[in-house]
């Protein structure tokens, strides 16, 4: 009942309770990439999502316009703007997201959506079943260390999630991801 109605009764809730508290965090950070960057503020990219049907994922954006579209794990070679550095340290970059939850494409906890470059990751999370469930805002893969982690390891952590999905199993994803955000940034 939950994996077919609720949670998306859940996603609809949690994501337009999380906007409005976040409005003001969404209007300064608005206003200080336009400041520094000018537009677009917010940063679109096609990305794989639920039966692998392609959507428009909403982040706000971190690099400096027509920067290279590459996956945030191999984005160290390019240059981010000083906002940019901020927002990635905070993962305020994700909070456009939340209007890809209230649409549908995305839940707020899931597979994140791969782009649609990435097709080695996307055939196997296919093979696995991966597919059959929306993207997240956050996922068990994300919890456990994504950035740096094989591809098969990802899909492993997304094809548990695929198969186990409950209320529980999201409030502990959602949980988890709070103390991973609280953790103080590494200083480079």
């Amino acid at each position: 009942m939950y994996k077919c109605y609720l949670k998306r009764l859940f996603d609809i809730i949690s994501s337009t309770c999380v906007l409005i508290i976040l409005s003001p965090v969404f209007l300064v950070t608005a206003m200080s990439i336009y400041i520094e960057d000018r537009t677009p503020v917010i940063f679109k990219q096609p990305r794989v999502g639920k039966n692998g049907r392609e959507f428009v994922l909403h982040k706000f954006r971190s690099m400096p316009t027509n920067s290279a579209n590459i996956p945030s794990a191999k984005a160290g070679s390019l240059r981010i703007t000083r906002v940019g550095k901020i927002i990635r340290r905070t993962n305020i970059d994700e909070i456009p997201q939340l209007y890809n939850i209230l649409r549908g494409d995305m839940s707020v906890v899931g597979p994140r959506p791969a782009m649609t470059t990435q097709v080695e990751l996307n055939e196997l999370r296919r093979d696995a079943g991966v597919l059959n469930c929306k993207p997240g805002l956050t996922g068990l893969a994300q919890v456990n260390s994504y950035d740096g982690m094989p591809e098969a390891e990802k899909v492993r952590w997304d094809k548990n999630y695929a198969a186990n999905i409950s209320f529980t199993l999201d409030i502990y994803i959602i949980m988890k991801t709070f103390s991973y955000l609280m953790r103080r940034p590494p200083t480079y």
